[in-house]
């Protein structure tokens, strides 16, 4: 869950790291946590995907899809969610 504690540790770190540098710990610390915000991020985003009736299923997209949204075929914002 993201908190503000999180958050202003994270910020902190952050500012640190412009000013001054971090130490081998402290580096250690910002990736960890950066890592369980954007874990959480992910989650909301799919948390609410799911909840207008979208399942995602980890496909990717690439240069020679065909499908409908890549195509541009149909309404436009109504391609099908990969």
């Amino acid at each position: 869950m993201i908190t503000k504690e999180l958050i202003d540790r994270i910020n902190f770190l952050a500012r640190k790291q412009r000013n001054g540098g971090l130490s081998p710990q402290e580096k250690e610390e910002q990736k960890e946590l950066r890592e369980m915000y954007l874990e959480n991020i992910r989650r909301q985003v799919v948390d609410a995907l799911e909840s207008a009736g979208r399942k995602p299923n980890g496909d990717k997209h690439d240069v020679a899809c065909g499908c409908e949204a890549c195509l541009g075929q149909g309404e436009p914002g109504q391609g099908k969610l990969h």
